[in-house]
């Protein structure tokens, strides 16, 4: 049988040019691919578009997203501590967009990362609230 659940997240990456340029994205894509073909493999068949793929899929991404979002920060903050080549903000808003804002809220707190720079406060509260109002609609929407 074909791969299909790890099919269309390779596909999906190939596909989104403007995340191949994220590495940290790279990171956790390769995590979810690999955990996705694992246990697809390993411990039951799904069709690509049935529920319990999709759900798979969530959680899969819920699950990589926020500890390579963690990182991401750590790298940054070393980064920036040895004046060295730094994590660019769009690729952290990325990550936080795609799920990852409670990961880099602790990051913040834990790093005392990025925190007294107001421009990356603000930018961080609109992904966080863009995404909150998705999830709600998404919601809304599944319950109606």
């Amino acid at each position: 049988m074909v791969i299909t659940f790890t099919a269309i997240l390779i596909g999906l990456l190939a596909l989104l040019r403007p995340l191949q340029k994220n590495s940290f994205y790279i990171l956790h894509s390769a995590l979810v691919i690999l955990s996705a073909y694992y246990i697809e493999t390993h411990y039951f068949k799904c069709t690509p578009f049935a529920p319990k793929t999709f759900m798979l899929f969530v959680v899969f991404q819920l699950a990589f997203i926020n500890p390579v979002t963690m990182l991401a920060y750590y790298v940054d903050k070393r980064a920036a501590r040895k004046g060295a080549w730094r994590v660019p903000e769009a690729n952290l808003h990325t990550l936080e967009f795609l799920g990852g804002w409670p990961g880099a809220l602790l990051a913040q707190k834990l790093f005392h990362h990025k925190t007294k720079k107001q421009s990356y406060q603000t930018s961080f509260m609109l992904v966080v609230a863009f995404e909150l109002a998705i999830i709600y609609f998404i919601i809304k929407f599944i319950m109606a």
